[in-house]
């Protein structure tokens, strides 16, 4: 029927609704002939219509003569005018309101310019009603047939969509101009995977009005009645600068509702005509960091980073990786990536060897706590900045195994540094953690240590150490994020130590971008990222539920399992005697921390011994001695002693 409608309407308009305009049947140039031909009837026909409905359906005599005299002129105006705006290469496929405003203001400076010529070769005057009302006529017809196709097939689109199946009810939050080219997106999709109710949008304004043909609902606020009352399985938000703040909102008002999420990235909002379905992605808890998100000056980075040889230690891991990947894109002279995960290490290099062919990259495997190992690495390779992203992080691990945290932890950083230190390294950047202040883990008073150690070795060394201290980075590898995603896609539960846990997040190229912004440009020893407010980690867990469409404690449970060794409720990025901070930056600041005692090195040499023996008591005991606000959860028993066997039969071959 849709069709049959279209083809009545514009011959060769009966193709497929899904090719639209892009295939029509008849050339451009016999289109355009066939729709002048359409302006000119209805320009005539508008004319005599206009005379009737003036003179209550009787055509006067007198001015029979005059209206045919006329028509020529108002004909050719009419046309020319059209013409000139364009109008004669319609789309019938992609017209929309400034099209409707083009064909208005083209009728209207016809009339003008039909009364002119008229007034200046002192033609005898048409009845100014007869003029407005032609101009009435004409502009509504001219305006119905080229509106009427695309009419026709929204309705028959919607039709097939809201009969699919797997379409989805969706709504759209944000009436403004972003959700206004994404539902014309939408609506120009015929095989979209969402069938658009309506739109949402706090603006008083546009409360009752519709877009495109679909209403505005109602306020934001109002979505988890909307949602109910129209069956909305699909929430779109369409306002690609919308805060955190408001996003967590929306959430927190649809947690009861089974609606899945996707938004337009704030990246995006730059493209202005150009915001498309493809555009569209899953909200991530990415989008729920209580902060704005943090732009680099990419330009000093390439100043930076271009024409020097950089060296990454724990290259495959999650923040190693991440620094190779951003200064790879800023022309270093070499790479070097050391690890001892081969296989992660051979996927990176085989994808930055791909994305920069011409850039030197080399990848070693090898263990941070061999020095010898280090020290002809360095050699070889003499880099100008030393990257140390090599470490054990996982907290209750470390609690199990703290010899391990120690050895590769601080005594693997002290043969980083020390390589670095021996082969002229410029600068010397070590990845710390929130973990480090206040201690309550091995893990953490490992890393206060590898602090404590670079600040040692800049006493004596031409290079510039520098540790920057960060909290969790969202995505990380072994982190609460992944942990979570994989728990909801088993169906639960989700497992959160304790309702008032928080913690300090950055996105992983967020982090990086600051940590070389703030290691290779000469700020202090110590760099604290301002990350922001800290996050909730059980209101985490709720709103990444509910972006999966499910409904917290109904479809997936939330388990609180207790805090486990090591773990605090809160974690701070500044102690006591570091707390006299300065701004450098945007989201970076440089603190003094106090120099390691006068016996640093008889007590780390205590530590290291207690460590190789595997004596985790004494490791416990030798951390308390060298971090006074360490607190170890749980103090170990003295290990019993091994009974030598004197008598034990020999198993050699007889």
């Amino acid at each position: 029927m849709a069709q049959g409608v279209l083809g009545d309407v514009l011959p060769g308009a009966d193709r497929s609704f899904e090719q639209g305009d892009r295939n029509p049947r008849y050339s451009p140039h016999l289109r355009s002939l066939i729709v002048l031909l359409l302006d000119a009837a209805i320009t005539v026909g508008a004319l005599f219509c206009a005379v009737l409905v003036r003179f209550d359906g009787v055509m006067p005599e007198q001015w029979q003569a005059a209206i045919e005299h006329r028509l020529p002129l108002l004909l050719t105006i009419r046309l020319a005018t059209l013409i000139w705006f364009g109008l004669h290469r319609w789309s019938f496929h992609d017209c929309g309101l400034s099209e409707a405003g083009r064909l208005v203001l083209a009728n209207v400076i016809g009339t003008v310019v039909f009364e002119a010529t008229r007034s200046f070769f002192f033609f005898e005057p048409l009845p100014r009603s007869v003029i407005a009302i032609e101009f009435f006529f004409t502009t509504t017809l001219m305006g119905v047939y080229r509106f009427a196709p695309r009419m026709a097939r929204q309705w028959y689109l919607d039709q097939r969509r809201s009969r699919a199946r797997g379409t989805r009810r969706t709504i759209i939050v944000g009436a403004g101009s972003a959700g206004d080219l994404l539902l014309r997106d939408l609506l120009r999709t015929p095989d979209g995977p969402w069938h658009v109710i309506g739109m949402v949008d706090d603006d008083p304004g546009k409360l009752g009005t519709s877009l495109s043909g679909k209403p505005v609902l109602g306020a934001i606020d109002a979505l988890p009645e909307l949602v109910t009352k129209h069956r909305v399985s699909q929430v779109l938000i369409a306002i690609p600068r919308l805060s955190p703040d408001r996003i967590r909102h929306i959430l927190g008002l649809c947690k009861h509702q089974s609606v899945s999420f996707k938004i337009i990235p704030a990246s995006f909002a730059w493209l202005d005509q150009k915001i498309t379905a493809a555009m569209l992605h899953d909200l991530s808890p990415e989008d729920l960091l209580p902060r704005d998100a943090i732009a680099f000056d990419q330009e000093e980075i390439h100043r930076l980073v271009s024409g020097r040889r950089i060296l990454v230690t724990g290259g495959a891991g999650s923040i190693g990786s991440e620094i190779a990947r951003q200064v790879a894109g800023h022309a270093p002279a070499s790479l070097v990536l050391v690890d001892i995960n081969e296989n992660e290490l051979y996927l990176l290099v085989r994808q930055l060897q791909e994305r920069y062919p011409l850039l030197p990259v080399s990848s070693i495997v090898a263990d941070i706590r061999d020095l010898d190992r280090l020290m002809r690495i360095g050699l070889e390779h003499a880099p100008h900045y030393v990257f140390h992203a090599a470490a054990h992080k996982h907290v209750p691990l470390m609690e199990d195994s703290p010899e391990e945290a120690i050895k590769n932890n601080v005594f693997g950083t002290r043969n980083v540094a020390s390589m670095a230190d021996a082969c002229g390294a410029e600068r010397f950047v070590l990845i710390s953690t929130d973990k480090a202040v206040h201690p309550s883990s091995v893990m953490g008073a490992s890393k206060r240590l590898a602090e404590m150690v670079i600040r040692d070795i800049a006493r004596h060394s031409r290079t510039a150490f520098t540790a920057v201290r960060f909290g969790n980075v969202l995505g990380s590898a072994g982190s609460v994020v992944p942990l979570f995603k994989q728990q909801i896609q088993r169906g639960g539960p989700v497992t959160v130590t304790h309702p008032d846990c928080t913690r300090y997040f950055m996105t992983i190229p967020e982090a990086v971008g600051l940590v070389v912004m703030a290691g290779l440009s000469g700020y202090g020893e110590l760099c604290i990222l301002d990350m922001g407010a800290p996050v909730r980690i059980a209101e985490l867990a709720a709103n990444m539920i509910t972006m999966a469409g499910l409904v917290p404690n109904k479809d997936i449970s939330i388990v609180y399992t207790g805090l486990r060794p090591g773990e605090k409720l809160e974690e701070t990025l500044l102690s006591e005697e570091e707390e006299l901070t300065q701004q450098v930056r945007n989201r970076i600041k440089v603190a003094q921390s106090p120099l390691p005692p006068p016996d640093f090195h008889a007590r780390l040499d205590r530590l290291g011994r207690a460590a190789q023996d595997g004596d985790v008591l004494g490791v416990k005991l030798a951390l308390c001695g060298l971090i006074p606000t360490y607190t170890p959860s749980k103090l170990p028993l003295p290990a019993p002693k091994v009974r030598e066997v004197t008598n034990a039969p020999s198993y050699a071959a007889s």
